[in-house]
């Protein structure tokens, strides 16, 4: 299973430089589990930079893994992570998502660098 961060979907809906390490967890879609706090982070940010259309096609295609709510374990969970790692909240979330799931997460966030069960990969300018 797979967990993709907002900063992996991003690269990979702008086809940036680091999109091709982030298409294979994507676009297997049956392995895919969405924190619905990366369909905020990601309609937000694609609203920002293009139009809503745009930025509801991009949530449609994040939807069609499997989207997984924010419920009160996994809030506790996220909460014990972050305590524990002194990870940011959203980041928290995702990592608690995917050690939930015994999933993988996929980033280019810098603070999951080092983690276990992480596919990190640096952001290129």
């Amino acid at each position: 299973m797979n967990v993709v961060d907002s900063s992996a979907w991003l690269e990979y809906f702008a086809n940036g430089p680091n999109a091709s390490f982030f298409a294979p967890a994507v676009e297997r879609t049956d392995e895919l589990l969405v924190p619905s706090l990366t369909l905020y982070q990601v309609f937000k940010r694609v609203l920002q930079q293009r139009e809503e259309g745009d930025a509801l096609q991009a949530v449609a295609v994040m939807q069609q893994g499997t989207v997984v709510d924010l419920d009160a374990p996994l809030a506790l969970s996220a909460a014990r992570i972050s305590f524990e790692t002194k990870l940011p909240m959203a980041d928290s979330i995702i990592l608690a998502t995917a050690r939930t799931y015994r999933a993988t997460v996929w980033t280019q966030d810098a603070d999951f660098k080092g983690l276990p069960g992480v596919q990190y990969r640096k952001r290129k300018p």
